[in-house]
């Protein structure tokens, strides 16, 4: 996921904001981490990276959501992705800070 952030008022385009899987696709990217790799495997890379799961910068450590998947081992980073997405999603709902912050996020100031 991403989303771009308001604009300041110059003709600069700016830079889009990456959370949730988008951003754990852009440390595997940047990683040494080959596939297929183990859960176990990405831990070891991965697990301690604080990976944003809002628009807001609100972090969750990578380790915390490979806890949350059954899968053991992924024969490719998009696999490891679609497995990560619910979990990002469930962990985004239940700490979003209520409605009033979703509604929030939504809107473009």
């Amino acid at each position: 996921m991403g989303v771009r952030p308001p604009s300041g008022g110059d003709d600069d385009e700016p830079e889009s904001v990456e959370f949730g899987i988008a951003a754990v696709d852009a440390r595997l990217r940047r990683s040494d981490l080959s596939f297929p790799a183990t859960r176990d495997d990405v831990a070891a890379e991965l697990g301690h990276e604080q990976v944003p799961y809002d628009v807001h910068g609100n972090t969750v450590a990578l380790g915390e959501m490979l806890d949350e998947i059954p899968t053991a081992e992924f024969r490719s980073r998009q696999e490891l992705l679609n497995q990560l997405h619910e979990p990002f999603e469930e962990y985004r709902r239940n700490n979003s800070g209520g409605v009033f912050q979703q509604v929030r996020s939504m809107l473009p100031f």
